[in-house]
C-alpha cells in the first residue's frame, strides 16, 4: 500500500538519517543513534513509513552460531526516496531559513 505521510519534524529526521544514504540498509538501534530518538517513537514513525510504502523493511538471515538476535534492516524504496527529499524540503520551506541546516563550516 503506498500513501501520502505527514512530515512532522520527528518524520524528517528520520528521513534525514535514511537521506543521508538512500541506498544502505539501517536497522533500529542505528537510527536511534542517528536521530536521538527512542525506540517508543522511532517504531512508530518506521511503521508508517513502511505503510505508506516509503520505506521497505526485511529480516536478516544470521548465522545459527551467532551470539545475537537478527536485525530487522530498513532501506528507502524509490518512492521513498522522492517523497522522502520532496518532504523534508516542504518542511524546511515552512518553518524557514533558521532551521535548515548550515553547509558553512563552523568558527573555530
Amino acid at each position: 500500500m503506498t500513501g501520502d505521510v505527514r512530515v512532522t519534524a520527528g518524520v524528517a529526521k528520520v528521513l534525514a538519517a535514511f537521506l543521508h544514504d538512500p541506498a544502505s540498509d539501517r536497522y533500529g538501534l542505528d537510527l536511534m543513534n542517528a536521530t536521538g530518538m527512542p525506540s517508543g517513537t522511532l517504531y512508530p514513525i518506521l511503521a508508517r513509513l513502511r505503510q505508506a510504502g516509503w520505506v521497505r523493511a526485511e529480516w536478516e538471515i544470521l548465522d545459527p552460531e551467532a551470539a545475537r538476535p537478527p536485525r530487522r534492516y530498513y532501506r528507502l524504496t524509490a518512492h521513498g526516496v522522492a517523497a522522502a527529499r520532496q518532504g523534508v524540503a516542504q518542511l524546511y520551506q515552512q518553518l524557514g531559513p533558521a532551521v535548515r541546516p548550515s553547509t558553512k563550516p563552523r568558527p573555530a
